[in-house]
């Protein structure tokens, strides 16, 4: 849609992420890096250097990222220490000193949102520029440096904290682990500043807690089995396909990959959730959970609440709460409501697709939320279904990469011709289509069967107790990623 043949080149500073991230699911970090961390960390406390260990754990952390993006790592480097830095001096400041705060919020607020804005809206405003305005500008293309939707939320609520006077001038080290801890540190779950700085002050949290390790390997095992089992394969056969849609897409394959791509998300970013809380365990820090059975849900307003959890409390606490005013008429819930879809819209990519779908997310939300206001209610198996044919189709929009490729997806959810013109025709395509896709198949029915009928990570942690069967699990579920482990692939939040 845009130009391609432009001739004013505009020089732009940009990243090129020369490293490999080291994610979670790789030989890599499981067989090296975690085991080099995790020794260091808890010996150094055995012999009660404390301080020295926290810098152990911080620069392992900067490690960690430096390996993924090396590029931007000095960048992301100033940006924590810079905004320690505002944070602190606001949280010196008294309150009747109005100006001088007001000064370096804004100075604060605008440096992270700009940064993250130039990596990851630049190239989306220089291209539709051009679209509207005719022009010709190139620029280069700008590689989104891993984790910055995350870590800068997590600044961003410091600066805030700060400013409404509800945070202290922390101790730089323990600022530095709540911002660098890398098991959060890449795609969430988004902690906030007062969580996690009180756990690394307790002394009693240094301590090596084997219950603690065991719960976090049992969970960290379940997460790497969410993702290199169910997730990856998934995922990579519903890329295939949304990744060359054309016109004239056929009923059954265009229902099968958009449901893939809707339990394989689930699965991708619930397992790294676990991993990350597992890996938080091992070292006596609890992240908090990020996913409660969001496919259970009977409306929107129910399914948010369940999905991506501490970026709904963000949102909740940052953007609906500035928004939205108690005592007002209730129209304002419904304003408040949209304007925090419409960042989270923003928030998770750079194209019109990711407004649209965030706008869409927003008006289900508010017809749920007018719906239980005024006690209306479907039948559960309906408002179920209605449900779950929501999120399936935002989904959808979510995934392609243009609107021309949805609406081409969604033309082919009805394409029933395409299924044959009677009704031997029919039941053969459909044999026919189960049988060329039975192992994928076999995964999806697997994935939904656990997404509507087991206990979530956060129910069966509940539960745990050190048991051989545990044990047993785990390994099992470990052994059977690691043989699966031949090639990396990386998280889908990563490209937000």
């Amino acid at each position: 849609m845009l130009k391609n043949n432009m001739s004013c080149l505009v020089s732009f500073c940009y990243t090129k992420r020369k490293g490999i991230t080291m994610i979670f699911s790789t030989y890599k970090f499981i067989l090296v890096f975690l085991p080099i961390v995790f020794i260091g960390y808890h010996t150094l406390n055995k012999f009660k250097l404390f301080t020295i260990s926290k810098i152990w754990l911080i620069v392992a952390s900067l490690v960690f990222y430096y390996i993924g993006s090396p590029d931007f790592f000095w960048f992301f480097l100033a940006s924590v220490i810079g905004n320690y830095i505002i944070g602190s001096s606001i949280c010196k400041l008294p309150q009747e000193d109005k100006l001088q705060r007001k000064i370096l919020f804004a100075i604060g607020l605008i440096g992270n949102i700009a940064l993250l804005g130039y990596y990851k809206y630049a190239n989306f405003f220089v291209d539709n520029y051009n679209y509207f305005a005719q022009d010709d500008i190139i620029m280069a293309r700008i590689i989104l440096p891993i984790g910055i939707s995350f870590f800068t939320f997590q600044l961003i609520a410091y600066i805030v904290d700060s400013y409404r006077g509800e945070t202290s001038e922390y101790d730089i080290l323990d600022y530095l682990l709540f911002i660098t801890f890398f098991p959060q540190l890449i795609v969430g779950p988004i902690v906030h500043h007062k969580e996690m700085v009180s756990q690394f002050e307790k002394k009693e949290n240094q301590i090596l807690n084997w219950d603690n390790v065991a719960r976090g390997l049992f969970l960290f095992s379940l997460g790497v089995a969410k993702k290199i089992l169910l997730a990856d394969p998934l995922t990579s056969d519903a890329q295939a396909f949304f990744g060359n849609i054309t016109s004239g897409l056929e009923m059954l394959p265009t229902w099968f990959h958009s449901i893939e791509y809707t339990i394989s998300y689930y699965f991708d970013l619930s397992g790294y959730a676990d991993m990350a809380i597992g890996l938080g365990l091992m070292f006596n820090i609890i992240i908090p959970h990020n996913f409660n059975s969001p496919y259970k849900a009977r409306n929107f307003q129910d399914y948010w609440k369940r999905w991506h959890m501490t970026l709904s409390r963000f949102l909740n606490n940052y953007i609906f709460r500035s928004v939205y005013r108690k005592g007002s008429k209730w129209r304002n819930y419904y304003i408040a409501v949209m304007a925090t879809f419409l960042v989270s819209g923003i928030w998770h990519g750079a194209g019109w697709t990711f407004v649209v779908w965030g706008i869409v997310n927003g008006i289900l939300v508010c017809i749920a939320a007018w719906m239980n206001k005024h006690e209306k209610k479907f039948p559960f198996l309906l408002a179920f279904s209605l449900t779950a044919l929501g999120i399936v189709l935002t989904r959808v929009l979510f995934v392609s990469n243009t609107f021309t490729d949805a609406f081409n997806v969604y033309k082919g959810m009805i394409n029933f011709q395409s299924l044959g013109t009677n009704i031997s025709a029919i039941c053969s395509t459909i044999f026919s289509f189960i049988w060329k896709n039975k192992i994928c198949g076999i995964y999806l029915v697997i994935g939904i069967g656990i997404c509507w009928f087991a206990p979530n990570s956060s129910e069966i942690m509940e539960r745990f107790k050190l048991s051989k069967k545990t044990v047993a699990i785990a390994a099992i579920l470990m052994f059977l990623s690691l043989i699966n482990m031949d090639k990396i692939i990386q998280f889908l939040y990563f490209q937000f």
